[in-house]
């Protein structure tokens, strides 16, 4: 089940801080880059970023999240994260294709670590189309993705 997370209340933002925590460790792991901005977050920086977040359960447990800025017809994905131990179930392909649907989308964007194969292939697969690739430093290049409606 897919619903939004109240992510000011402080039970929640703990939860998703803490899911947010094992999935970015393992693209951190992935990409050979250990500073990824989504692991030095903490409970309130996630309650201070103006995202909406939405969560992924099983059972009532919090499996999967992500978190959208909306605005003028394009919706930025901010964050996507799968508990380890949920990978490969298509947790994360039932969260884009809920967001996908909103009304008067005209543009989805996202940024991701050029290394994080498995999510540049998803994002590929859902029809986003690489647009930029930018290098953050030796160790680390990003790109970003676009899908237009």
């Amino acid at each position: 089940m897919i619903k939004e997370i109240n992510i000011l209340r402080q039970k929640n933002a703990e939860e998703v801080l803490a899911l947010q925590t094992l999935g970015y460790q393992v693209e951190a792991d992935l990409i050979g880059y250990a500073n990824i901005p989504p692991l030095k977050d903490s409970a309130e920086t996630l309650q201070q970023c103006e995202e909406t977040f939405l969560g992924y359960y099983i059972n009532g447990k919090l499996c999967g999240a992500i978190s959208v800025k909306d605005g003028n017809g394009v919706l930025d994905i901010h964050r996507l994260f799968v508990h380890p131990n949920h990978f490969r179930k298509g947790i994360a392909q039932k969260l884009l294709n809920f967001i996908q649907n909103r009304i008067g989308l005209e543009k989805m964007i996202v940024t991701t670590g050029s290394k994080n194969f498995p999510a540049v292939a998803l994002y590929e697969k859902n029809g986003f189309k690489k647009v930029e690739e930018i290098r953050v430093d030796e160790s680390l290049t990003l790109t970003s993705l676009e899908k237009k409606f």
